[in-house]
């Protein structure tokens, strides 16, 4: 078993403020396994019928655990009550420490009465993280981990497996959106995420997916709203400031996953124009994880200028992020731009092969040059 040492600490640094742990993440992104490695875990796997038996009386099973033992709830949507056996392990016995996993947010999934609010720390498990693989998994290539995606069990594989995705996808709509969201237009579905795959990371236009997609307006909405729920996509809003002809009402796209991105394209390779906008992808993981109480935004103005991703901060400080595979490809024109309206502020440079953060400094503005593993102390300094 991999060790995630990362994600571990995250989940202890959790359970230190409170004691449960809800844990989502889409499907097969490593969420059982990450569970399974937690020393001296009970392990309930919520699928089996003798787990739902054994918790059919929340109390008497809660009574049978040792104060300080550790619970993980795997799949705990699949319970016939679930809020409740969560709502007496917290209310009554705070000795214990839990951890419940499953797709989506607790408070979306339908059998959920009570979301838990104030008495629960929220976990979202990425794709394998580019540090990850430099640390843990063995890939050390970016075309691979671009190509392949994070989810371990295919960026661990040998060789093509185009049948990898598409049954991922049968499967996530059977078990993550028909059955928790009650979606029932399965062609209309897939047929826009199958198109939002392909134009990860591009401004979205509904009226242009209903057309290409043969579905209403506020069904793609819908539907968006579900896909964003269950993890499968995440929009990042424009930031703005108003009144300077700004970007202020299109939100980006993105999908969980550069792999499947090279999927709906069709790739069987990497050019070299297509590593920035995936690496992309991989930055805004990073971001996400680090300041997960901050949303990252984008910056564009209306005559094209961009930054990639901005996080606003106290004191009316944003913090710009751009995306480079290498430090020479950047260019700070937009930057520039962006700083005349907002000047207070960091500047980053992401790159995927940093070893030591440095500075530079580009007309006058000062630029620190960061790999993603930079960033969680670079953000929160």
């Amino acid at each position: 078993m991999i060790s995630r040492p990362f994600w571990v600490g995250r989940i202890h640094d959790c359970w230190r403020k409170t004691s449960l742990v809800w844990l989502s993440g889409v499907r097969r992104v490593g969420k059982t396994c990450l569970s399974k490695s937690i020393e001296g875990i009970t392990y309930l796997n919520c699928d089996l019928p003798s787990t739902r038996r054994r918790l059919s009386d929340p109390e008497a099973f809660f009574e049978s655990r040792a104060p300080g033992s550790t619970i993980v709830f795997d799949e705990i949507h699949r319970l016939p009550d679930p809020s409740l056996v969560l709502k007496i392990g917290v209310d009554a016995y705070p000795q214990l420490r839990m951890m419940a996993t499953g797709s989506s947010t607790l408070a979306a999934t339908r059998k959920f009465s009570d979301s838990l609010a104030g008495r629960k720390r929220a976990v979202h498990l990425c794709p394998v993280l580019w540090d990850e693989c430099l640390d843990g998994f063995g890939v050390r290539d970016l075309d691979e981990r671009l190509l392949r995606g994070g989810l371990p069990e295919r960026l661990l594989s040998s060789g093509p497996d185009p049948g990898f995705y598409a049954e991922w996808m049968d499967s996530f709509f059977a078990r993550d959106i028909e059955e928790l969201f009650k979606v029932r237009g399965r062609e209309g579905f897939m047929s826009l995420l199958g198109l939002l795959l392909f134009n990860s990371g591009g401004m979205t236009d509904y009226t242009r997916l209903s057309r290409e997609c043969g579905i209403s307006r506020p069904t793609v909405r819908s539907y968006i709203d579900g896909m964003t729920t269950a993890h499968a996509v995440f929009p990042v809003r424009p930031f703005h400031g108003g009144g300077r002809r700004e970007i202020v009402a299109r939100p980006k796209l993105y999908a969980f996953d550069t792999g499947f991105v090279a999927y709906a394209r069709e790739w069987e390779s990497i050019r070299p124009e297509d590593r920035g906008p995936l690496w992309e992808h991989l930055v805004l993981d990073a971001l996400r994880v680090s300041v997960p109480e901050r949303q990252p935004r984008y910056w564009r103005d209306k005559s094209g200028h961009e930054v990639d991703f901005v996080i606003q901060s106290g004191g009316g400080r944003v913090d710009a992020f751009e995306c480079k595979v290498t430090p020479d490809a950047f260019h700070g024109k937009s930057l520039r731009v962006f700083r005349r309206f907002y000047p207070r502020g960091r500047n980053y440079l992401v790159c995927p092969y940093v070893k030591d953060a440095y500075r530079v400094m580009d007309s006058g503005l000062e630029v620190t040059v960061v790999s993603t593993g930079d960033l969680l102390s670079s953000i929160r300094g």
